[in-house]
């Protein structure tokens, strides 16, 4: 890797770029988040696609519920999928490294040596796909938008943001409040960047249906409203002979149709009407993948190992609802899930039990905490539950034979400590003399039968806790108000977790409408460890503090653990080819291509 060193002692080093009086700096062709760079300067391709892979052919997928917006920086409307496919960002990630980027719409770039400060050098040749210029003036309105208009998510994201410039028509710099946060040099760089023409005098806070235009590899092309959305390759594009964009971006047209049942889709999809889709429902995977396309090898299914973090998903108590402020409370409706069973007569033990916020990673906290990590976690000792710094937290488990009295008398044990009572059969609150109820509000009507057992079992608890399925729409809507008692969410993670964890978990997030703080903690501890987190020096340290993190909300009760695979399950008719080596990271679907036999077909 060429990286060039410069440093500001009373004279310029010849053939050098300028830098601030006050930091040394890099200038490179890309920046990691920790440690080297795996590509060095002018590389031709990652190493995960194939620079040979033709163009063209048209790929359809399905997607579940409707939509009515091509706007997904707002936390209004419901979003078509894949929009982002007509956005480029400065740029562009590795798809086998934890966390490193490389050159898209900046061309190069040149960063403080302390992370203070970045400045990206546009490439002279990007645009828009209607033929504008990308300028520093885009780079500048499009944070603008996302700061002041955008989802909450952002101001969150950019917290740490001082001041943008432009130093020229082609070059921004980003000068950060503190030299602390070292992904924040990244995160600007994968933001996409919008066409400021385009969005001076209209609502960027409105959702729409107007076509957009962005600077990536697609263009949206056609749609119909609520069913169907399409997406063509530009033969115009411009940075498709990138490093970044070789092999990739292979499929000429793509298309989403809309389905509202996940079983009608399936069924759609065996019969042929689209060509791709990943599985999330066990029962289906065990049982539906049959019938004359597969037994003639016309259709196939895999399962794909993978090395991401798979987080978290679980049954998410809404803090705050008073009935779930008390941890006591949660940690003992957690006695009434029976995953081993369910696992067993549902799953086709498909799944393994969740006990970590980054599960599938080695930033899951699963031993007793090392002296490293308890030295991170000693200020906030008085904060913190006292099992963070002796126990190594494990989800509720079971036989499997679907027998829970001994677990139910446990959790009722506690309930009582907490200040509930067993009368004629329901659990009434000591203070206010109410029974204990609560609504299950989901959007999967399959997930009812994951439900029920465990409805079941609060039952026997005497609790009263109803299931309500209402419409996507409706769904995102109550979500984003926080308008519920539980709902099955899921907390995703990546192999460098950094800034978004503060819209995950930060006190400040929990009432603003939109954020990810579906919990709703307001927890100075957690406040504290996400801060830490973000501003780890080195991969050693962000592990460490990942898992101090990971410990705190375990024994805090947040949730109701559920169960992860660490798999891809795939269907797809045999029409596509892909590279021999996949990435570490990702599916890697956007390396894959339609080979030229199907190409020739009609449809294709």
């Amino acid at each position: 890797m060429k990286i060039i060193k410069t440093v500001l002692a009373g004279a310029l080093l010849a053939g050098a770029l300028l830098t601030t009086a006050n930091a040394a700096s890099t200038v490179s062709h890309g920046i990691a988040m920790h440690g080297d760079l795996k590509y060095p300067q002018g590389f031709a391709q990652f190493d995960y696609v194939n620079p040979n892979a033709p163009k063209g052919g048209r790929v359809v997928q399905s997607s579940l519920g409707t939509f009515d917006s091509f706007n997904p920086f707002i936390i209004k409307g419901t979003v078509a999928d894949d929009v982002g496919l007509i956005y480029d960002s400065l740029l562009g990630r590795a798809q086998d490294e934890p966390f490193s980027l490389y050159g898209l719409l900046a061309e190069t770039l040149e960063v403080a040596d302390d992370r203070s400060w970045i400045t990206f050098h546009l490439n002279p040749k990007a645009q828009f796909s209607d033929g504008e210029s990308v300028n520093a003036d885009d780079v500048i309105h499009s944070f603008k938008l996302l700061r002041e208009q955008g989802s909450p998510f952002y101001r969150a994201y950019f917290a740490d943001i001082d001041t943008i410039e432009a130093i020229n028509d082609k070059t921004v710099k980003f000068n950060f409040k503190n030299s602390l946060n070292r992904e924040l040099a990244l995160i600007v760089g994968e933001v996409p960047v919008l066409p400021k023409h385009y969005w001076e005098g209209r609502d960027f806070t409105k959702p729409s249906l107007d076509i957009p235009i962005g600077s990536g590899p697609y263009t949206l092309s056609g749609f119909d409203p609520g069913r169907s959305v399409t997406f063509k390759r530009n033969p115009e594009y411009w940075g498709k002979n990138l490093p970044v964009s070789v092999g990739r971006h292979n499929f000429g047209e793509l298309v989403y149709d809309y389905y509202r049942d996940g079983t009608v889709a399936l069924e759609a999809f065996k019969a042929g009407e689209y060509d791709f889709r990943q599985e999330n429902s066990s029962k289906r995977w065990a049982t539906g993948y049959t019938g004359d396309a597969f037994d003639s090898g016309k259709a196939v299914i895999e399962e794909l190992v993978h090395e991401n973090p798979t987080g978290m998903q679980a049954f998410v108590l809404n803090t705050r609802r008073d009935k779930f402020s008390d941890p006591q409370v949660r940690q003992a409706l957690a006695y009434a899930f029976d995953f081993e069973w369910t696992n067993n007569a549902i799953f086709y033990n498909a799944y393994t039990r969740t006990h970590s916020y980054f599960s599938n990673s080695e930033m899951a906290a699963t031993e007793l905490p090392t002296p490293a990590e308890l030295e991170i976690l000693e200020p906030i000792k008085d904060q913190a539950p006292p099992e963070v710094f002796t126990k190594v937290y494990r989800a509720p488990t079971t036989d499997g034979n679907g027998k829970i009295r001994r677990q139910l008398r446990t959790a009722k044990r506690m309930l009582i400590n907490a200040g509930w009572s067993l009368k004629n059969n329901k659990l009434i609150n000591d203070k206010t003399g109410e029974q204990f109820t609560f609504e299950m509000l989901l959007v999967q009507p399959a997930f009812e039968r994951v439900v029920a057992p465990f409805i079941r079992n609060l039952e026997l608890m005497g609790i009263k806790a109803s299931i309500r399925v209402i419409d996507v729409s409706q769904y995102i809507n109550r979500i984003r108000a926080f308008d519920f008692d539980v709902i099955v969410g899921s907390f995703g993670q990546s192999s460098s977790p950094g800034n978004e964890q503060r819209d995950y978990w930060y006190s400040d997030m929990a009432n603003s409408s939109g954020s990810r703080n579906t919990i709703g903690i307001q927890n100075p501890a957690v406040d504290y460890l996400v801060e830490q987190l973000i501003q780890a020096p080195d991969r050693e340290q962000l592990v460490l503090r990942t898992r101090a993190l990971d410990r705190v909300l375990q024994w805090n009760h947040y949730v109701i653990p559920q169960y992860h695979i660490n798999k891809y399950r795939i269907a797809y008719w045999k029409k596509f080819a892909m590279p021999e080596q996949r990435p570490r990271y990702a599916l890697g679907f956007d390396t894959w291509w339609v080979t030229q036999d199907a190409m020739k077909t009609k449809d294709n």
